[in-house]
């Protein structure tokens, strides 16, 4: 009776004890209060094998490896590739070639070298493209030993040979470091032994080089060399060592090089004529920097602002700069427009021999050209104005410095402020010099700060009373707009 009973209520409470596990029919009541052994796991089924599409071409592994911007993931991919499909991608594979040079060059560029060494002794026939695009990484990232060591490992261990490129691009990456120049000059001379030609730009490689670091004896050698290779030096040849010359101060001997080149038909650059018309001026041989000025034209070379510029400094520099102004009206009837450091010098020369009303006629036409003079034009003649008493139109050059936004230098108030004040107003003097040498005047600040009383003084007793009246007003009324703080 007691197991149908039982079996009885199982089955009233099925309905309401439907979120229970049906027991097995093997259980029995007794062993209900244990737990059910655990299920088993599904087992899941093995990934299916990785397989490259079949329309992956090595022009479209390329293009992957390409877009990669991590260079580490472009090598899993390539790795991944070789494989999946050896044949077609793997190191020794021709049809992989373009992948790996393009994998190389990429993780070059990254500083992996290491990588990129170990992927080039797996290729069998490097390009002389690679080695060229390699040569100039290793020489971008200022690493000539490995520049080296990879056209080392062209000539022996690769059937392309190295050519002129190949060449320069070494001696390039080893001429920018002096230490190494002994062992480029060592490959330049060993170059027929190599069987590998050199040219011009080989030279002039090594000639600036070693101009540059002052032995101009083996630049010369070097020069003289090309002629003995049946090569013709160019007019960068020419200009390295005149520049080589100019910087031991050996001007005449630049200048016969010059007159060389000309007789040998050549047409030196405009670089040439800069150096040696620089050099001429700071040697103080202004007269003949100005007749060499006026040959460039003959010879097929239209001087420009910067050579005009450079004999207009000399010029102002010697305390002659009547002659500079000459050479301005020069360039107009070359059509050389002159530029800002062109009348900022020349404002500078003239009001430095005490000609400010000449350098007032420049800064008006400087600035009637549409050009913001700089605030040193400013002060050269507000200095030169006020040297001379002329206080009025001292204050016109500092109104029209305020109207163009540029702020004024603390030395030129400095030089204005004494020049308007007299022995009684030694207070609003004070107050003003305080004022205009604080550390912190900024935009905010307010030159009438320094009181009303300041204002009306120095408009009674200013030759040009009103203008430096309307002047500090104009400060006070600019000073949340374009005014800059002073340089100090």
């Amino acid at each position: 009776m007691l197991p149908q009973l039982l079996n009885r209520t199982v089955t009233y409470l099925r309905p309401q004890l439907r979120f229970l596990s049906p027991l097995p029919p093997s259980t029995s009541l007794s062993s209900s209060s244990e737990q059910p052994p655990p299920a088993p796991a599904p087992v899941t089924p093995p990934p299916p094998p990785l397989k490259l599409p079949l329309d992956c071409s090595p022009a479209r592994l390329r293009k992957l490896i390409a877009t990669q911007s991590d260079p580490l993931l472009a090598k899993e991919i390539f790795s991944l590739a070789a494989s999946l499909r050896p044949d077609d991608f793997s190191p020794s594979s021709p049809r992989s070639y373009s992948s790996l040079h393009v994998l190389i060059l990429k993780l070059a560029r990254a500083r992996h070298f290491s990588l990129a060494d170990s992927l080039l002794r797996r290729l069998p026939s490097p390009s002389p493209g690679l080695f060229s695009a390699l040569i100039k990484v290793y020489a971008d990232a200022g690493l000539p030993d490995r520049a080296a060591s990879a056209f080392r490992y062209m000539l022996r261990h690769t059937r392309c040979r190295p050519s002129a490129r190949h060449l320069n691009r070494l001696l390039s990456a080893l001429a920018a470091r002096p230490d190494h120049l002994p062992s480029a000059l060592h490959i330049l001379r060993s170059a027929d032994a190599m069987a590998v030609p050199s040219d011009v730009r080989s030279h002039n490689v090594l000639i600036g080089a070693f101009c540059r670091i002052g032995k101009l004896s083996i630049a010369y050698d070097l020069f003289n060399r090309m002629f003995k290779r049946g090569l013709t030096p160019d007019v960068e040849s020419y200009r390295l060592l005149m520049q080589g010359l100019c910087r031991k101060s050996q001007v005449t001997s630049a200048v016969d090089l010059l007159e060389d080149m000309l007789n040998k038909g050549y047409v030196p650059d405009a670089l040439s004529y800069s150096t040696l018309l620089n050099s001429l001026c700071r040697k103080k041989r202004l007269r003949e920097a100005y007749k060499l000025l006026c040959r460039m034209k003959v010879k097929g070379c239209n001087p420009d602002v910067v050579h005009y510029n450079t004999v207009i400094l000399g010029f102002c520099r010697e305390g002659r700069p009547w002659d500079a102004c000459k050479l301005l009206d020069d360039m107009s009837d070359n059509g050389c427009f002159p530029s800002l450091l062109t009348y900022t010098t020349l404002v500078n020369g003239l009001c430095s021999r005490g000609l400010t009303e000449e350098g007032s006629h420049y800064l008006q036409d400087m600035i009637s050209k549409g050009l913001v003079p700089h605030f040193s034009v400013f002060h050269a003649l507000v200095k030169g104005f006020c040297a001379v008493g002329k206080y009025g139109e001292a204050c016109d050059v500092l109104a029209e410095m305020l109207n163009l936004g540029v702020a004024p230098h603390v030395e030129t108030w400095a030089v204005l402020l004494p020049g308007v004040c007299d022995d009684d107003g030694e207070t609003s003097m004070a107050a003003a010099k305080r004022l205009v040498m604080e550390d912190g005047w900024r935009r905010a600040t307010r030159i009438v700060q320094a009181g009303p009383e300041l204002e009306e003084y120095m408009a009674r007793r200013s030759p040009g009373r009103g203008v430096l009246s309307g002047t500090m007003h104009l400060v006070g009324n600019r000073n949340s707009q374009s005014v800059r703080p002073p340089f100090t």
